[in-house]
This record gives structure tokens, sequence and C-alpha cells, in this order.
């Protein structure tokens, strides 16, 4: 017993003491690397040269004429969640047009120009994160007021929601190694591996124009990462942040870009509220006309436009920008750079999983953010299945087919689920109608969602924890005067229990690192837990060295709570020792003669 303590003693330490050294072992003189900061128009680029065919740019069909004037707009009748707040969904891995930066605040172009939008109107706004494959189902089913995720604005997403007038355009870039063979779209094949995010335009682009089937990843940080190890063979990327992944040394260039002028990018809203589609073309078209469009787009996403594309209605005068080809030939001219050699591919992985710097920035939010909210949504979804699962085993057993059914059904449906289905179903589904209860906030129903899932294993740990018994114990409790409830209850069931303790320490852990999936719902950047702050900080320096950090956070969670409850298991089957005392001599002698 002794040495099982000792171990959990030293794995809990040296697990602490290798956070702390990666945290502390950085060089100082590492800059420090935000993604999602704005570059200025040090970071001018004019339009690129090597632009696919122009006949992939269409007709304009969607952009207003002209929008209401601002102060004619009456924000009573925009149908909002919740009155005069602006209720938005975004994403927190594409800087520098969406993101959530060192302070935990969600920005980028996109969402700063839609705050500027609804400081215009008069609204409050309030972001919240969640994944770009559900955002559109999301906004339609009125989880969000707004989808800001630099959303090109197709004809079959139209299907599904309505959009502002466009803000921004988008270039897709094809991505690839130096040296390799691929040089435009065109010499792409069925036996590429074609690297893209999943549900996004460049997905659509691949699939529907390209007529091929690409590898989809959930966000740009790790497509890049799998271009760079070779899984992949390019990545077909907005051209932004294709920009900003590419560093010195990565071996890798934009080989060919492309655009569309008719489908430009714009703010996603439901359908059925055109008062707020309105609302926002005149905000836009207002910060537009009095300049700030100019200043963030300057900040932000210095870049040339296309040739006959401008943002807001057909009305409203274009964005007095600078010079961005100008700015970028001088900036080229006056600080030539050698092209740096490619790095080895243990440098690579040595970038990518082990900037120590970028530990030390990691572990504060990591800790202050990530680790109490994982612990709540644990804790709380922990106890519910606990309690939950406890039913469903005592049903599971009753000799009464009416109790044992439902719980078999029950186990069987939450078990054959995946676990990001049932969140969604519980999520989104009570969503509307818990929205009283909750303030439209998922956080709670997530954990309830978790609760449900872990029922379903739990009951089955209990139910054969408890069927383990041997018969006998019932008998002898019975034979004792016991009714069959307090056999049960104060027999067989504590026993069956203690026997299961091990099972249920790993559905706990389990359920540590299914709180992850919440962040799906849509959450504020203070309910993130330890993958999310992870992955923002992932976005926010396009290194993959924070998510490794967020690892070791689980590991220092999760190997002492093991150790724990071989301890508490092995305590309970072998009793406490004895403590070391003398022994009485007249109790000796008394011993000595019995035996």
């Amino acid at each position: 017993m002794a040495t099982g303590r000792a171990r959990a003693r030293v794995a809990a330490l040296l697990l602490a003491v290798g956070v702390a050294v990666t945290g502390c072992g950085s060089n100082d003189d590492t800059p420090s690397r935000n993604m999602c900061s704005p570059p200025g128009p040090a970071a001018a680029s004019a339009a690129p040269t090597n632009l696919a065919g122009a006949d992939s740019a269409g007709v304009d069909r969607y952009t207003t004429a002209t929008t209401a004037p601002i102060d004619t707009i009456d924000t009573s009748k925009l149908g909002l969640l919740s009155p005069g707040k602006l209720t938005v969904g975004t994403l927190s891995d594409a800087p520098p047009s969406i993101c959530v930066n060192g302070q935990g605040v969600f920005t980028g172009f996109d969402n700063e120009l839609l705050r500027a939008i609804a400081d215009k109107l008069g609204l409050r706004i309030e972001f919240s994160g969640t994944e770009f494959a559900g955002l559109l189902a999301q906004v339609s089913g009125k989880r969000f007021d707004v989808g800001s995720s630099n959303i090109t604005t197709t004809d079959a997403r139209r299907q599904l929601v309505g959009f502002t007038n466009g803000y921004d355009f988008g270039y897709f870039s094809l991505v690839v190694p130096q040296k390799s063979s691929i040089k435009s779209f065109n010499d792409l094949t069925k036996s590429s591996r074609i690297a893209v995010v999943q549900g996004t335009v460049q997905d659509e682009f691949v699939v529907n124009q390209l007529h091929l089937d690409p590898v989809k990843f959930p966000d740009y940080n790790t497509a890049y990462a799998n271009l760079k190890s070779g899984q992949v063979d390019a990545w077909v990327a907005p051209s932004a942040q294709a920009e900003g992944a590419i560093k010195p040394g990565d071996g890798m260039v934009v080989s060919q870009n492309t655009f569309s002028l008719d489908n430009f990018v714009g703010y996603a809203v439901a359908k059925t509220n055109q008062p707020l589609i309105d609302a926002l073309n005149s905000g836009l078209d207002a910060v537009i006309a009095d300049g700030t469009y100019a200043r963030l787009y300057t900040d932000w996403v210095p870049r040339e436009l296309p040739p006959g594309w401008k943002p807001g209605s057909k009305a409203v005068p274009p964005p007095q920008l600078p010079d961005f080809a100008k700015i970028a030939a001088e900036n080229k001219s006056s600080a030539p750079v050698a092209a740096a050699q490619p790095k080895s591919t243990l440098q690579q992985l040595g970038d990518t999983f082990f900037d120590w710097s970028l530990y030390r920035e990691a572990l504060p939010e990591l800790i202050k953010t990530g680790l109490p909210n994982t612990l709540i949504l644990a804790l709380s979804s922990g106890l519910l299945g606990t309690l939950l699962g406890m039913l469903l085993a005592v049903m599971g057993i009753s000799r009464h087919w009416w109790w044992r059914w439902p719980a078999r059904i029950y186990t069987d449906i939450f078990r054959g689920l995946p676990a990001v289905v049932i969140i969604l179903l519980v999520g989104l589904g009570l969503g509307p109608v818990t929205r009283n209860i909750t303030g439209g906030n998922p956080y709670w129903l997530g954990a309830l969602a978790l609760g449900l899932l872990a029922a379903a294993y739990i009951g089955e740990i209990f139910r054969s924890g408890i069927q383990s018994v041997e018969p006998g114990q019932l008998e002898a409790s019975r034979a004792l005067g016991f009714s069959y409830r307090q056999s049960m209850i104060l027999v067989v069931i504590p026993q069956g229990v203690r026997r299961v303790l091990p099972a249920l320490m790993n559905q706990f852990i389990s359920l540590i690192k299914d709180s992850s999936l919440i962040y799906f719902l849509g959450l504020l950047a203070s309910q993130r837990e330890l993958f999310a702050v992870g992955r923002d900080l992932n976005a926010q320096t396009g290194n993959l060295s924070p998510l490794v950090a967020a690892g070791l956070m689980y590991l220092v969670l999760t190997i002492p709570l093991t150790h724990l409850v071989n301890y508490i298991d092995k305590r309970m089957r072998t009793g406490k020792p004895a403590a070391a005392r003398p022994i009485d001599p007249l109790e000796q002698s008394i011993l000595t003669e019995g035996a």
C-alpha cells in the first residue's frame, strides 16, 4: 500500500515538474508570435499574379442597389434572440479573419467590423465560439442571430440561410511543397491527396468544380500541419490563412490562386429575418462611408481589392484604401530577405510540437480558463451520470419487464450514438425550449448531454457489478430477516459498487476528455475547456505546441485519478493496516499461551 502511494506521488510530481520545465525552459529571446493581431500596412499585398482563368468570375446577382438610412432602423423589430443584443456565432481558428486573441476576446477583421456595425445600430454584441460545420445550421435554427466566419455566399448555402451584402472577397490558394510537381489546380488528379477544411467553400470547390475527393480536416492549422509532414500533397485554403500559415523554412509555396466575384463574403442570418439583414446592410454602408471599414481593412487584411468588386451596397462609395500594391512593392524592395533553407523533418517536428516558449504562454490560460471549465463539466456530468446510471442498473435487474425494457432501450440508444451527435441533439434540440432558463447559453445543456451519455455506460457498469455479487449474500441477508429491498440496498449494491470502482473512474476520465466536444454548441470565450483553449492558442500562433500543453494538463488530471482509485480499491479489499505499537507483556503471554 505504501508502495502504491509512493508511485502515485511520484507520477504526479514528475508530471508537475515536466509541465513546469516546459513552461520555464524557453528562450527569452524567442519573439512572441500572435497571428490574431492586426498586422497593419507592413503586411500589405498586391493582387496575386498567378491567378487561374478569369472565367471563374461570375455576375453579382445579390448585392442590393441601396440601403435604408441608418437612423431609420427600428432595432426593436429586428427579431433578435435577446432585445438589444446581437448574438453572434463565430470561429476561433482562422486569423486574421476570425480568432481569439491572448486576452480571450473574439476578434479578427470580420468580428471587429461586425462590432462597428453593431455600434452604428446601437446594439450590444456577444460572440460565442463554435465549429464551422454546424454554424449555418445553428444560425438557421436561431441559436445565433448572426454567423461571422468569413463565409463565402454560395448558392447552396443560400438555400439554408440568408446573407448580407459582401464585406470581403476571397482568393483560393493552392499551397504545395516547393519541389512539388503540382503547379496549378489543373495538375490535381484523383490520386492527389488534397487537404481542405470540412464544410468550407474550398471543400465545395474541390468536390463540385474540380470533381475530386479531398482529405477533410476540422481546422486550418491541422490541414497545414499534415501538408508539412507529407501526409497530403496539396492544401486548398483561403489566401489570408495560407499566407499567414507559411513561414520561412517551411518549404511551402502558393502555386496558384483563383477567385469568384459573385461569391463574396457576407454575414449569415436566418432566411426569415429580412429586417436584420437589411439593418446589417445599412450598418455596413455606414461604416464604409465614415472610414471605419477602411481603417479596419488596412489594419487586419491589407490587400488589393480585385478589379470590379467593392464592399457594401451598389450605392455606397468605395472605401478609400491605401495603394497596397505600391506599399507591398516598397516593403519588398526596402527589405530584401534571402530565401530560407527548408528545415529538416526533425526540425519541423520540434518547432511544431515542442516550442517551449509557447508552453509558457499557454499554461496561464489553460489553468485560469480551461482547467476550471473542464472540471465543472466533468464533475457535473459525472454526478448526473452516476445517479441516473444507478437508477438504470436497478431497473435493468428488476423482475418486472416494464422496468427492464425502458432501461435497455435507453442504454442501447445512448451507447450506440456518437457522443457529438447526442451533444448536438440535446444542446440544439432543447435550446429553444430552455432558452428562458439558460438565457440561450448551452453550457449546462452540454453538461446534461454528457451526463445522459455517461449514464448509459455507468448503468451497465453498476449492473455488472451488482450481478457479480454471489447469490449467497442475498440469501444470507434474507435469512437474517432483511426484506429484498433492504438486502439489495444494504448488502448487495455496496459490494457491487466497490467491485466496479476502477471501471467507474475510467468512465470519469472519459468524461474529462469528452468535455472538449461541448465546443460544438457554441460557447463564450470564458467557457472554453482545456482542448478549446489549446486549439485557440494553436490558431493564434500557427503552432501545435499549445495543444501538446493542453494534453499535459489532461495527464495531470487523469494519471493521479487512476492511482487514487487503485489505492481506494486496495484499501477496501485489504482493510486498514493495524497501527504499529508495542505489545503489552501480559497480552503477549496470553497470546503465546493460547497458541
